[in-house]
């Protein structure tokens, strides 16, 4: 049995996977999902009904998206994405989230005619910008000079973040973070984990995922 992927391209949380997954180069079935006609397989192995969800070839169940990202990264981590430390990153990637998810939310759906509240809460999701910005002081990266497991589960939520209102993120304060976000926005490999798939509930089609890899699959 293949390791299936159940995905949504514009899901942060898909994206992450997908991320993780291409940089590993362990090749799955990619399922693409439409999240007002979700299909039956999924629901019946998570019942929450959200995306990402990994079937491993043993049937084993991964639903939680940062869970994904790390079981690819144990396969393969040629660039010791997982090196610095575990824990520090996963209580940033905790805040993310949790804290900033929340007023993200808040932010993107907030009704056009309440121009206060829509300040009130990018001001609250600003607050986790602040911490970011700080942390690329000195670095290029939010644990030092090179790529972690925190700048690719995060970077997908900003990047959602700056789209609500990409006008008055471009003009913000936060300089760092938007030459951070504008350099995996631009990158070979998030690119590449964001090519169109018909859906698997429409189509019936799965596709092999990353499509060009240098490791074999399960089978």
């Amino acid at each position: 049995m293949t390791n299936i992927l159940y995905s949504f391209r514009r899901c942060p949380y898909a994206i992450r996977a997908r991320l993780a997954i291409s940089y590993s180069q362990y090749q799955v079935q990619l399922r693409e999902v439409a999240l007002k006609d979700k299909p039956p397989e999924m629901l019946a192995i998570s019942a929450k009904g959200s995306v990402p969800v990994l079937q491993l070839s043993d049937k084993q169940i991964i639903d939680e998206s940062l869970d994904i990202m790390i079981w690819a990264l144990e396969k393969s981590d040629p660039d010791h994405w997982l090196a610095p430390s575990l824990t520090e990153m996963l209580s940033l990637i905790d805040e993310n989230d949790f804290e900033f998810k929340t007023w993200l939310d808040k932010y993107k759906y907030a009704p056009n005619n309440t121009p206060s509240l829509i300040d009130s809460y990018r001001e609250k999701a600003e607050e986790f910008l602040f911490i970011l910005e700080q942390k690329l002081l000195h670095h290029p990266y939010l644990f030092g000079e090179k790529i972690s497991l925190a700048d690719i589960a995060i970077f997908p939520f900003i990047r959602q973040f700056a789209s609500v209102d990409l006008n008055n993120f471009e003009k913000s304060e936060f300089s760092r973070v938007k030459k951070w976000l504008n350099q995996f926005k631009h990158s070979e490999l998030f690119l590449s984990v964001m090519d169109k798939y018909p859906t698997w509930s429409t189509s019936g089609k799965a596709y092999r995922f990353p499509e060009s890899m240098t490791k074999k699959e399960d089978s």
